[in-house]
């Protein structure tokens, strides 16, 4: 026993050498991205059941593209699996766990984002690893950022809705709130039927896609990533024009069944545009 101890001092073993030959260094990274983002999802869910929402609901209501973001990034992360890890990644794991494991939503996709940075700034190497650092970087834009930045905005962003729909419906409009085509009442626009807080999801669809097929920048790529996010803004503005013609449209239109058929409109939308944006990659042969 004193012998192996001996050894293992000489060669530089510890618990950091058991730890460099028990895994690969995107294997600690992919373990810290699932831990934050099942984490970071999972307060979602609490926050919005604390608040008296269904939750089956809220589950349901969490975006696809986020899912299939987190899980591509991840799995870009794993795409290489011949680097070991350096003594300051552990310092970084430790500090990642310690500020998400007592905490549930805004912290854990602050982590994510702390990592992302890392990853791109100081741990740079396999192309792949990198990909994946900035789909979850971009996944925190619409769980994280957009929400603080629409928290600080609302007024103008709200305006700006209200405005093109007042504008769709030649009606009236006093803030966020916008004149009933038939004058029968006041359509309000609240922050959850904001098309600008959906935006970010349509970044985050171009990004991921673009990450996933190895996409080559180009000029094309402005008009693109610019018809996957204005798809947002047309499919919610004339969501909230049909709603506003009258209360009787308000109340046919405003409710799960209705949230359902606009948001898969925008889904496949977006998707189109996007494909569009990739097809060079993603429909070429190899």
């Amino acid at each position: 026993m004193t012998t192996a101890y001996y050894q293992g001092s000489e060669s530089g073993e510890g618990i950091i050498g058991v730890i460099r030959r028990a895994m690969p260094r995107d294997e600690l990274f992919a373990g810290l991205y699932i831990v934050g983002c099942v984490n970071g999802i999972a307060g979602l869910i609490i926050q919005n059941v604390n608040n008296g929402n269904d939750w089956l609901s809220v589950t349901l209501n969490i975006s696809a593209i986020v899912l299939f973001a987190c899980v591509s990034g991840i799995a870009l992360v794993l795409s290489d699996k011949t680097d070991t890890i350096r003594t300051f990644d552990l310092v970084v794991a430790a500090v990642f766990l310690v500020v998400i494991v007592p905490s549930i939503g805004a912290l854990n996709w602050m982590a994510v984002t702390g990592l992302s940075f890392y990853l791109l700034l100081f741990a740079r190497g396999a192309p792949e690893r990198t990909r994946g650092a900035i789909t979850l970087l971009a996944v925190t834009v619409p769980m994280l950022w957009s929400r603080l930045l629409f928290a600080f905005f609302s007024k103008y962003f709200l305006d700006f809705d209200s405005a093109l729909v007042a504008f769709t419906l030649n009606s009236q409009r006093d803030g966020n709130m916008v004149r009933f085509a038939d004058g029968s009442g006041n359509l309000v626009i609240f922050p959850g039927c904001s098309s600008v807080a959906n935006l970010s999801l349509a970044f985050l669809c171009w990004v991921t896609a673009t990450q996933i097929t190895n996409h080559r920048r180009s000029a094309a790529d402005i008009l693109w990533c610019s018809l996957t996010c204005a798809s947002v803004v047309v499919v919610n503005v004339i969501r909230m024009s049909l709603e506003g013609m009258s209360q009787s449209n308000f109340s046919a239109l405003h409710n799960p069944r209705g949230d359902m058929i606009f948001n898969t409109a925008t889904i496949i939308l977006m998707g189109f545009f996007t494909v569009m944006g990739v097809r060079r990659e993603l429909f070429s042969r190899p």
